[in-house]
């Protein structure tokens, strides 16, 4: 790292790699559908083939005029082929159109015990408008310390997601408490930990449904020996659920709301 190289420096190097993740060709951006697997073979959409479900395992069945490309062994599907996921997995399965047969990657995913399959579209109109995602300007004062409080043990935690019929659960270690530039209040927000020590939090605030998505995420690198912890504000992020009507995202568990507007980080995206 230069010696010269500002917290705003790494903040907008920050914000290229997050904008060129969110335009990948068949990243989030190019959702264009979801569709739950039915019990007996049936036409899913516009996706070519059969499709099913039943206990733990997913079927497609085709043949290669339909053109479609199983992505583990490149071949065309001629016949059933199978998949079986655990809850809360995703495959990149197969794909299909387009000059090289690719332009569209069929995900399957297992949601609440349900397969479902999701298409990217390489030519989506989410993609191919994208011109880098709205932010608040970057401020200083918004990387903050603060403090972690650690639960005994972790609470597992219900929660509702961006689809009305996948319920969710946060694995909830603790809480981080700051408080806010010109706000002597202490907030409290619950967070969930990775198996890196890093802590992510999934909240509301005050600038909800005006200048910012229905809720967003922040990261906070591992807490230090003593407890504290730096929220850096000019990082919270949208999930793929606030540019595409798709997404299966975590909303936040109950309580997680900062009574105070938080103008860091992502706004809205644009249509």
């Amino acid at each position: 790292m230069s010696p010269t190289q500002t917290a705003e420096d790494r903040w907008i190097r920050f914000r290229a790699a997050r904008d060129a993740a969110l335009a990948e060709t068949h990243g989030w951006l190019s959702l264009t559908s979801f569709h739950w697997l039915p019990d007996q073979p049936a036409d899913v959409g516009e996706v070519p083939g059969l499709w099913s479900a039943a206990g733990d395992t997913a079927s497609v069945t085709a043949r290669p005029s339909d053109g479609l490309t199983d992505l583990s062994t490149g071949h065309l599907v001629d016949g059933t082929i199978t998949a079986a996921l655990d809850d809360e997995d995703s495959l990149m399965w197969v794909a299909y159109g387009g000059p090289d047969g690719h332009r569209v990657v069929v995900e399957l995913a297992r949601r609440a015990g349900r397969y479902a399959v999701r298409t990217r579209d390489a030519e989506a109109p989410t993609l191919a408008g994208f011109s880098g995602t709205p932010v608040f300007d970057y401020r200083p004062d918004l990387v903050l310390e603060g403090r972690f409080e650690p639960f005994p043990e972790p609470r597992p935690e219900r929660i509702s997601t961006s689809h009305p019929d996948v319920p969710g659960t946060q694995t909830s270690v603790g809480d981080v408490v700051f408080t806010l530039p010109g706000d002597p209040r202490e907030h409290r927000l619950r967070a969930s930990q990775d198996g890196t020590g890093a802590l992510a939090i999934t909240f509301h605030d005050a600038t909800n449904g005006t200048s910012t998505a229905s809720w967003r995420k922040v990261t906070l690198r591992r807490p230090r020996p003593d407890g504290s912890v730096v929220l850096d504000l000019n990082r919270t992020i949208n999930y793929p659920s606030a540019f595409t009507p798709y997404g299966t995202c975590p909303r936040p568990v109950a309580g997680n709301i900062v009574d105070a507007p938080i103008e860091g980080g992502e706004k809205r995206p644009l249509p």
